[in-house]
């Protein structure tokens, strides 16, 4: 039986890190173009120019609709991916599919990480019902269970903002996480700084090696606190967030306003309903010149038109909006 784990008082500004070598990833929005397609010749340019920017590319997430795209759809991507990057690095997301109710389907896991695998891509274990819907013991065997065939992988926590069959584990769980020697690091996305906080001081004194991935897109600054991310805010300016990045190992205070308008961009994107982020995105991105059309998955949910001058007005003092 798992105990429970209890994280000291603590002062999160002990925690910042000045100067640190920041590890970023960032999440692949899959465009579509005005007829309803997918946007394939986009998509790749967009992973070339985020592995370009020194970042690595995160596809078949939460941004790249994991959950609502076909099994051979997913695989496309990876080998796209793959076709595009030639042996650069990538992260993928390792969704199953399930019902409220469903037992933990081991052998799917199987498939989507020897499909991410066969791709040369490392595999990020999307949650299910079937994984989160069992007690902390059993949640904490099937990462280990996981392990014996993915000899390195990332976990994912996710609120349920995000998606319903997501949950945010407890501190028992995510110590039993780092107890696993191919589980490198886990995608906290809670969009609670105190909850991340918790799992940097578990991670610090547990595991220094082990990645706290932020994936807070209301707080992109956790990075200062010691956490690495893989984020979906970071699809709209790749180049931006490397170069932010780049400003923190430097320990220049162009840092902080960089950082700023981001985080403005990030809490226009990321109001509710969250999912709506991907439309926001593609808005973005289109403004920016990178796509030609702002569709989305059909089943995504939509921002309203508004929004378009108030990302253009974003765009413009980040100095990146098409034209100018």
């Amino acid at each position: 039986m798992l105990e429970d784990v209890i994280v000291p008082p603590y002062d999160p500004q002990e925690l910042r890190h000045p100067g640190r070598k920041i590890t970023g990833m960032s999440a692949i929005l899959l465009p579509f173009t005005e007829g309803g397609r997918i946007d394939w010749e986009s998509f790749e340019q967009h992973i070339e120019r985020t592995a370009q920017a020194g970042l690595t590319p995160a596809v078949n997430m939460d941004t790249g609709y994991a959950n609502l795209i076909s099994e051979e759809i997913r695989r496309e991507v990876l080998q796209r991916t793959q076709q595009t990057l030639q042996g650069r690095a990538f992260v993928a997301g390792a969704y199953v599919g399930d019902q409220p109710g469903a037992a933990f389907n081991l052998d799917a896991y199987r498939q989507q990480i020897d499909s991410i695998q066969s791709c040369g891509g490392l595999p990020v274990i999307f949650q299910s019902y079937g994984l989160t819907g069992q007690s902390d013991e059993a949640i904490v065997a099937a990462y280990a269970q996981i392990a014996q065939f993915a000899p390195q992988f990332i976990g994912f926590e996710l609120g349920t903002m995000f998606a319903p069959f997501g949950k945010i584990y407890s501190l028992a769980v995510y110590q039993g996480l780092m107890a696993i020697p191919q589980c490198i690091g886990a995608k906290h996305s809670s969009l609670s700084r105190r909850l991340e906080w918790d799992r940097l001081v578990l991670r610090n004194a547990t595991r220094d090696d082990f990645k706290v991935f932020t994936g807070n897109d209301l707080a992109i600054d956790m990075v200062m606190y010691g956490s690495d991310y893989l984020l979906g805010i970071s699809t709209f300016a790749p180049d931006l967030f490397a170069q932010r990045d780049a400003l923190w190992a430097q320990n220049s205070p162009d840092f902080f306003e960089l950082n700023d308008i981001l985080q403005y961009l990030g809490f226009l994107a990321f109001r509710a309903p969250v999912p709506a982020y991907k439309h926001s995105a593609a808005q973005f991105l289109k403004l920016r010149g990178w796509i030609a059309s702002d569709r989305t998955h059909p089943n995504s949910a939509a921002r309203p038109v508004s929004d378009v001058p108030i990302l253009a007005e974003i765009a413009q003092r980040l100095g990146v909006l098409h034209g100018v």
